[in-house]
Formats: C-alpha cells, sequence, structure tokens
C-alpha cells in the first residue's frame, strides 16, 4: 500500500489489521513484513512542508528522502549534524527517525533525538496526531517526538517531522592513530574525552594489524593546524587527513563502506567499558566491526547465522538491532530484549489500541 495523502493512510490504518510502515527499504531487516502483516509504503508522503534558515528548522512529510533536505539545508550552510545513516541509498527522514539511526557526528552533537522537534503521526485508530511543535524552545506536553525515535513503527504512522538544524564548519580534518590492540586504543580515547578538543567524530576500527583511532575536527580552516597539534599531542602522531580525503573517510563510516557484501549489518548500543570484552569475543569471529561515537555503539557486519550474533550479545548482556541482511526466527532483535516495562506496554496500547502494529 502505497498512499499519497494523509487522509487516504488513515483510510488504510483502519482498513488492515496488521501493518507495518516502511520508507524506502534501505534497511530491509526492519522494513520487510512477516507472513500476515502489510507494508505501509510512506515514500508517497514525501516534501518539505516549511523551511526558515533563520530559525535553523525545517518540517517535512516522513517519505522525504534525507538526501533532498541535506541537498536544501547545503545551500544555505546547514546540516543535519547527528549523520544520518543510508542518504546515499535513499533513506527518508522517517525511516530515519523510527529506525533511531545516527551516524558519527553523534559523538559531539548527540543523536537523532537530540535534533527532533515535531511530529506528526496516524494512531492504530486512524486518528492524526500531533506532538511537540516547529520551534526550538518548545516544553508543552508529553514529548512524542522523542518517544517515536527507535519506535520501529511499532506507536503509529509517521507522516510528519520538524527537526532543528546547524550550521556547517567549513572545514574538517582527522587525525588517524594506530594502537596495537583494543586496550590501548581505548586508553587512547579516554584521554581524549575530558580534553577541550570539541572533537566532531571518534571512531575506533579493529583489523590484523591493531585498532585505527580516528579522531575529526571541525571548524575554521586556519584554526585547524594548531588544534590538530594540540590532538596529536595527547592521542600521538599519526597521519592528517584533510579536504576531500577526509569527506571520502567519513562517508565510508557513515555508509558502512569497510562492511562486506552480505553480511548483515547489526547496530549494538554499549559504553566503552564494555568494549574490551565484546572484542575479545568478536576476535575470534570473522565480522568486521567498528566502534563508533567513542565507543558507545559498535557496528557489526555480521556473517552467520543471526543465533549465533544473538547467543554472543546475550552471553554479554548487550542487545542488538539488525538493519541488513536476514533476521532470524526472533525478528531484527538480537541479544536482551528491550524492556517490557509496564509503562511501555500501556504507552503502546494508548497510542494502538487496535494492536495494528508492533510486527517486530
Amino acid at each position: 500500500m502505497t498512499p499519497t495523502t494523509i487522509p487516504e493512510l488513515q483510510a488504510l490504518v483502519s482498513k488492515f489489521p496488521r501493518l507495518l510502515p516502511r520508507g524506502a527499504g534501505t534497511k530491509p531487516a526492519l522494513s520487510t513484513p512477516p507472513p500476515g502483516v502489510t507494508a505501509l509504503d510512506l515514500t508517497g508522503l514525501s516534501g518539505l512542508v516549511e523551511y526558515d534558515p533563520g530559525e535553523f528548522t525545517f518540517t517535512a512529510l516522513a517519505g522525504t528522502p534525507v538526501a533532498d533536505v541535506q541537498a536544501l539545508l547545503a545551500e544555505h550552510g546547514q546540516h543535519l549534524p547527528f549523520d544520518p545513516p543510508f542518504a546515499p541509498r535513499g533513506a527518508t527522514l522517517g525511516g530515519t527517525v523510527a529506525a533511531g539511526l545516527s551516524g558519527p557526528g553523534r559523538y559531539r552533537y548527540g543523536g537523532v533525538r537530540d535534533f527532533i522537534l515535531g511530529v506528526r503521526w496516524v494512531d492504530g485508530a486512524g486518528q492524526l496526531v500531533r506532538g511537540g511543535g516547529k520551534v526550538v524552545k518548545n516544553a508543552a506536553g508529553f514529548d512524542f517526538p522523542k518517544l517515536m525515535v527507535g519506535s520501529l513503527g511499532q506507536l503509529g504512522v509517521l507522516v510528519e517531522v520538524t527537526f532543528k538544524v546547524f550550521p556547517r564548519p567549513p572545514a574538517y580534518a582527522t587525525l588517524r592513530v594506530e594502537r596495537p590492540g583494543i586496550g590501548e586504543a581505548l586508553e587512547a580515547i579516554r584521554q581524549l574525552y575530558a580534553a577541550p578538543l570539541d572533537l566532531e567524530a571518534l571512531d575506533l576500527r579493529p583489523d590484523a594489524r591493531g585498532v585505527t583511532v580516528y579522531a575529526r575536527l571541525g571548524g575554521l580552516a586556519e584554526a585547524l593546524p594548531a588544534r590538530l597539534d594540540r590532538l596529536s599531542r595527547l592521542l600521538g602522531r599519526g597521519d592528517i587527513v584533510e579536504g576531500p580525503d577526509d569527506a571520502a573517510l567519513w562517508h565510508a563510516a557513515r555508509e558502512f563502506a569497510w562492511a562486506p557484501a552480505g553480511a548483515a549489518l547489526v547496530k549494538v548500543p554499549l559504553t566503552p567499558g564494555r568494549v574490551a570484552a565484546l572484542e575479545a569475543e568478536l576476535a575470534r569471529t570473522p565480522a568486521e566491526r567498528r566502534y563508533s561515537a567513542g565507543a558507545q555503539v559498535a557496528w557489526l557486519a555480521w556473517p552467520g547465522p543471526a543465533a549465533d550474533l544473538d547467543r554472543m550479545l546475550i552471553n554479554q548482556g548487550l542487545s542488538g538491532l539488525m538493519l541488513l541482511g536476514e533476521p532470524g526466527a526472533g525478528g531484527p532483535l538480537l541479544g536482551l530484549p528491550r524492556s517490557n516495562h509496564a509503562f511501555a506496554r500501556r504507552v503502546r496500547l494508548a497510542l494502538d489500541t487496535a494492536g495494528r502494529f508492533g510486527a517486530h
């Protein structure tokens, strides 16, 4: 089903007993409906509703491609600092919110939940509901916009979103430093956490030779050399990547160019203190991986059965979300189950009394 108007969408929601909202299908492990569930394609609800560069906010329909928004923002020297992945593949704003995905820029600026201001969605009864607003300083009512981040379409069908945006730094540079192991790499980034460096991004990439630390700076071009020098004194001497090479490096990170074709892509939230134990297990497997956002999230390219990774994450006390690949019998959620707290159940029941959503 591909509605092109909100009233048409409302009618479809009321008609079908089980629905899975989806955007452009760039994350097939999340957007492929199981048997008995109808896919609701939101790409027909696309387009900018409102954009005020002076207020650093925009409102768009949920099926709007992220790449279209990025191109418009770039004309005004602005951007979405949380680096939404999959934009070149056609990812939509609604799909980005529902999946709760952010890229390397999350390290400095925060994730998608820190930039969403307002939402409109269709609930399980087919009603159009609004939450949040269109201005930055908005504190009225329950924070529905943040509730929708990472909801995977289980609370309703997003039809419109409002975001705040930031000015884009005029120049970037990255210091790339090699460390012999994960322990030394973690110790290196710990030194950066409290340093007054305003890092844009901080990633770790293990391979057979050791671990590469990537520390990115952004700002005025004339100030970057002195800042890189301070960074080098803390992190150690390494390679400096600038200009188009810097842009290509972080594009490859954000778009998972390092992940082998055919591997499942899994997001695993964690903390730096849990990286060493996870890495010790992963090092015994052929899985490629990258620790992003200052080691607050692991991206895994898993080549084997989903059940094997599921068991590993359970043993580590972690959960995972599969984006690419074939989910196992348990669907795209791996490892420890997400909270099934009584309050969460009451929220789902209040927003979807008919139980139409929740295919995952």
